[in-house]
């Protein structure tokens, strides 16, 4: 990504904002604001919060989890309309269907439409929650662009406003990063030695091992041996194992031998890693 399409990127991001609808509970802002942060956003807007002072709520301090920086720059304002002032496209969460009003679009499409927005003008996105027990008024809804769905459960659709509003920015960040190949973790460039594969050398010693501890354990019958060790070494070859493996069965095989010892059973010599102990003759 070039430092332009970064900064691009980033611009997105920032013009994303989410806007709770006179929330009563001071735990509530305090999650969205954790769930707004855990996403990659930064503004949330309050309009006529029951507590005035909810940024400073023990609760939502408490519940915003780090995200304080998030909690402490929400903008406070008396109405709906002052909250979307700077926003040319919003969508209103709601569970319940609507017969009148603007299109409805589900939780993803509402995503899609977002990013497209974001791509095409320089305005802000909104995403709009209403309160704790009624969700959005009709006043509210008719202020937004689409009436935004979250696909629940069609039997018990009761989603806590911060749980909605963690749904609407985890879909809105995948829609936004999608095309820039960000979706899984990486570790900043440093290799685990463990994960590569092991060479043959050590592939060898562990057979060697091996066939010593199924033998201590009398699980290899040293004078029937049968085509137990062939199989077993087609099996560990198959595998490529990694050097974390080897390790791991290399551990498993001295355990086994321990065990064996202290049962009273003989243990036999480690044969050498060039030649299994079953095929000396």
């Amino acid at each position: 990504m070039t430092q332009t399409q970064a900064s691009a990127f980033n611009d997105n991001f920032d013009r994303v904002r989410f806007i709770m609808v006179q929330p009563s509970h001071p735990g509530n802002v305090g999650a969205a604001a954790r769930a707004i942060k855990t996403m990659g956003f930064g503004q949330l807007c309050l309009v006529d919060p029951q507590d005035p002072h909810v940024q400073h709520d023990p609760q939502a301090i408490a519940l915003a989890s780090g995200a304080t920086d998030v909690l402490a720059s929400a903008r406070i304002v008396p109405t709906l309309a002052q909250a979307l002032e700077p926003v040319t496209l919003a969508f209103a969460l709601t569970a319940r269907p609507r017969y009148l009003g603007p299109p409805a679009a589900d939780i993803r499409q509402t995503a899609e439409l977002s990013r497209d927005h974001l791509r095409q003008h320089t305005g802000t996105v909104a995403i709009v929650l209403g309160t704790e027990r009624v969700g959005l008024a009709n006043e509210h809804i008719d202020q937004c662009q689409y009436v935004c769905h979250i696909p629940a459960n069609p039997e018990y659709s009761s989603l806590n406003v911060a749980q909605a509003l963690q749904l609407a920015a985890w879909e809105l960040r995948y829609a936004l990063i999608a095309d820039h190949g960000e979706l899984i973790p990486h570790t900043e460039g440093k290799a685990d030695p463990g994960k590569e594969l092991a060479t043959q050398d050590k592939v060898q010693a562990l057979m060697a091992h091996w066939e010593q501890a199924i033998e201590s354990v009398k699980f290899l019958d040293p004078r029937h041996p049968k085509k137990l060790v062939p199989r077993m070494r087609h099996l560990f070859t198959r595998k490529q194992l990694t050097v974390d493996e080897v390790d791991m069965l290399r551990g498993l095989c001295t355990a086994m031998i321990k065990t064996a010892h202290a049962a009273g059973f003989p243990v036999p010599e480690a044969a050498s890693p060039s030649t299994p102990q079953s095929m000396q003759e």
